[in-house]
């Protein structure tokens, strides 16, 4: 009998070319991997295929359709001077029609071409969709017949019958194939698989299984791969997307026991010698305003997180301008109160002095220790990125060493081995999606006990969306903006449809300025050809979900195709703005972008700050953290080349200091493509986790078990993020139900296999560094 265990060679007819191609392109080696190699689509067999409008030149198809003309024509192929026969066929879908050619050799091959597409029959037809004429073609596609006129051949009845089965049934199966094996290969050995597999092992108690109202394991096979409704597939893929949640949700369960299993240094705010620490009450006498009630609550959760004997291990997601930074800081007090020091990591430069100079104004005398006028609760505050000078970066390390600096600020510079703290307590990440995970660990490394670990982030990327679902992090959310913070209007400007729209763009800029504000203007690149390395993450998918980079310009970009202009460079519009006849002649306009040295940098946003520059034209360096409150107006450029989440934090930039916002979309795109659609999203909403949404929706989870970060194929199998949480969450009670009672899983020996199999890939290593 065959088993779920066998080797797939058991199933698969054909050579061993064949089973080569299955295993080494597709890495089938089982029975149970072919049966779990799902149908990516269903067709029904009783009704003709409607073909999508939005067709492409090629797109693989898959389509039900009826012969309605083949004629069958000979011709000399000029490099062999042989007869060579060509079969020309129209096939009738419901709507256009679909012309295929077949190429053929020799007149034994014509003639079984031919035999198989007489007018009337009706099959199953793949290929890659071409245009000729004005119509859409395919050329030597797959074929499988689903009914024969009664004046077919008996060779083409015998063949026919391959097809029985799936004939008889409503619902036609496509599987992702490769060269040299087709669907129909893939489908053949699947349906002989199940009609000699012996009775599977069920990895879920009965028990489990009537809970969540689950089909068995053969069951669900055979109501995926052998459907005869969408109800059929609905069912059988609840059971194998609840799998994989809940094998998922095990390994994320027992990591979390693990967590709570590490000692940690309680952090309550008593200092080790028995003092009651005052920094952050102090602090808190100082603030001119009220915290707002989410501040308040997140902050009694990480209060209560810092005082267990087990590190925190918290996300903490808040909308643009919550007030996530004041958060972050009363929590760092609390340790630096505890005796030991906080760190706040920053993904770039401009961010990291920004953190630095709010750090230190909202601290003020708080923050200078020993200082004349510095109070006697004072805590130092140290700065360290990568273009600090030798005597600049000594300095900063010596304080970071001694613990003179209980809060350090800083870039990637902080992961370096020189870099040695006395106590470190809690380590906040900024931004945390722009950080992989070895970078996280080689920080909390440093620290004598495992510290307390706070990542933040404004909008969440899809795979901080995904890993909140899944529950590997705690997490906390900031929704309440505080008072003082104005509206922000978002227009799209489609270029495309009213091109002079950018003479008013600038004239809007003007206008802000006379009033005596002050306003952004966000390119995609630095100068002609080229373009700053992470300072843009917009992305497309192609139709199987791999990322397309759309910053390159061309048909990819969403623009409609054809030959684009070049995206908006810092340098030519700085120029083109500000020069003579520009529309913002006579304005003060300074440039910001990666390549400055970082004192140009820093001198740059400080008269930007001080109101020295009535108009900033950068790079995508101003995305966090950057605080002016007389900004009120960003122009993006090019907006389609940037993702949703960079558009809402850069928006975030302006009406931060009670006057309202705006914000102007200039794209090129075109109305319904992909890229129109994401700034369409941005300008009707507000909501940043509204949005975090839709960036998931159009750039799917991610690696969500891995340490990758962008939009790249998700390593999950069956479950979508959106689409399954209802799923996820149910799968994660039941997970911890499983553990309270058998902590090792010894009763469930399939389901603690796969448990151990995840937790020994490469793709679970994330869980052991965060």
């Amino acid at each position: 009998m065959i088993t779920l265990d066998s080797p797939i060679e058991a199933v698969l007819g054909g050579a061993a070319k064949k089973v080569t191609k299955v295993r080494e392109q597709l890495g089938l080696r089982t029975v149970g991997d072919l049966l779990r190699h799902f149908p990516r689509t269903y067709l029904p067999v009783g009704e003709l295929t409607t073909l999508d409008p939005a067709l492409k030149v090629g797109q693989q198809v898959s389509v039900v359709g009826r012969v309605s003309e083949s004629r069958l024509r000979s011709y000399t192929d000029r490099r062999t001077r042989r007869t060579a026969y060509r079969l020309e066929v129209v096939v009738a879908t419901d709507g256009p029609s679909l012309r295929l050619t077949y190429f053929a050799p020799h007149k034994g091959m014509a003639t079984h071409h031919e035999r198989r597409h007489q007018v009337g029959t009706v099959g199953v037809f793949l290929g890659k969709v071409d245009s000729f004429g004005g119509r859409w073609q395919l050329t030597n596609p797959t074929m499988v017949p689903l009914e024969l006129p009664d004046t077919a051949a008996a060779t083409d009845r015998d063949e026919a019958g391959r097809a029985a089965v799936a004939a008889l049934r409503n619902l036609f199966p496509i599987y992702r194939a490769t060269a040299g094996v087709e669907s129909w290969d893939l489908q053949a050995a699947i349906g002989f698989a199940l009609s000699v597999l012996e009775e599977p092992e069920d990895p879920l108690p009965p028990s489990l299984r009537e809970a969540q109202q689950l089909v068995g394991l053969r069951e669900a096979f055979e109501r995926v791969h052998q459907a005869d409704s969408w109800g059929d597939v609905t069912r059988g893929m609840q059971r194998f997307r609840f799998d994989e949640a809940l094998v998922t949700q095990l390994v994320l369960a027992r990591r979390r026991a693990a967590l709570r299993g590490v000692v940690a240094a309680p952090r309550t705010g008593v200092h080790p010698d028995g003092r009651e620490g005052g920094l952050l009450a102090a602090f808190d006498a100082t603030l001119p305003f009220e915290l707002t009630a989410g501040q308040r609550e997140v902050g009694a959760q990480l209060e209560a997180d810092l005082a267990a004997d087990h590190p925190m291990n918290r996300l903490l997601q808040g909308e643009v301008g919550s007030g996530k930074t004041l958060v972050a800081l009363r929590a760092m007090l609390r340790v630096v109160d505890s005796g030991g020091q906080a760190v706040l990591l920053a993904p770039t430069e401009v961010l990291a002095q920004q953190h630095d100079r709010s750090l230190n104004r909202l601290l003020g005398p708080l923050a200078q220790p020993g200082m004349l006028g510095g109070a006697d609760e004072a805590t130092g505050v140290a700065l360290l990125t990568g273009s600090m000078s030798t005597a600049q970066r000594r300095a900063a390390l010596l304080r970071i060493a001694s613990g003179e600096a209980g809060i350090v600020v800083g870039t990637h510079a902080l992961l370096e081995d020189n870099v040695v703290f006395a106590d470190l307590g809690l380590v906040v990440v900024d931004e945390q999606h722009r950080f992989g995970v070895e970078q996280r660990a080689a920080l909390t490394a440093k620290a004598a006990t495992p510290p307390h670990v706070l990542v933040m982030t404004a909008t969440p990327i899809p795979r901080t969306v995904a890993m909140t679902v899944f529950g590997d992090l705690e997490t906390s959310v900031l929704s309440e903006l505080p008072a003082g913070r104005a509206p922000i209007q978002t227009t799209v400007v489609p270029l495309a449809d009213a091109p002079r729209w950018i003479d008013r763009v600038w004239a809007r800029v003007r206008e802000e300025v006379e009033k005596g504000h002050q306003a952004y203007v966000v390119c995609p690149r630095i100068s002609e050809g080229t373009s700053e390395q992470g300072e843009s993450d917009a992305v497309d998918l192609d139709e199987d979900g791999e990322v397309l980079p759309i910053a390159t310009g061309g048909a990819g970009d969403g623009s409609g195709g054809g030959a684009t202009p070049a995206p908006a460079a810092v340098e030519t519009t700085l120029e083109q703005l500000s020069g003579p006849g520009g529309p913002l002649h006579g304005l003060r306009v300074a440039a910001l972008h990666g390549r400055l040295h970082p004192d140009e940098k820093d001198a740059v946003m400080r008269g930007f700050a001080a109101g020295e520059i009535d108009v900033l034209v950068s790079t995508t360096v101003i995305e966090v953290g950057v605080d002016v409150a007389n900004a009120t107006t960003m122009v993006l450029l090019d907006a389609d080349r940037f993702g949703v989440s960079q558009l809402h934090q850069l928006r975030g930039r302006v009406g931060r200091g009670g006057l309202p916002g705006l914000c102007l979309l200039v794209t090129r795109a075109q109305s319904g493509t992909p890229a129109r659609e994401r700034l369409d999203a941005v300008a009707s909403t507000m909501d940043g986790f509204e949005l975090s949404r839709v960036d998931l929706e159009q750039r799917r989870e991610g690696d969500v078990l891995g340490a990758s970060q962008s939009g790249y194929r998700s390593s999950l199998q069956t479950l979508r993020v959106l689409r399954d949480e209802k799923t996820i969450v149910a799968a994660r009670g039941a997970a911890e139900d499983l553990l309270a009672t058998d902590p090792d899983l010894t009763g469930l020996p399939r389901v603690r296999a796969a448990v151990a199999e995840l937790e020994a890939s490469s793709t679970a290593s994330y869980l052991e560094k965060s």
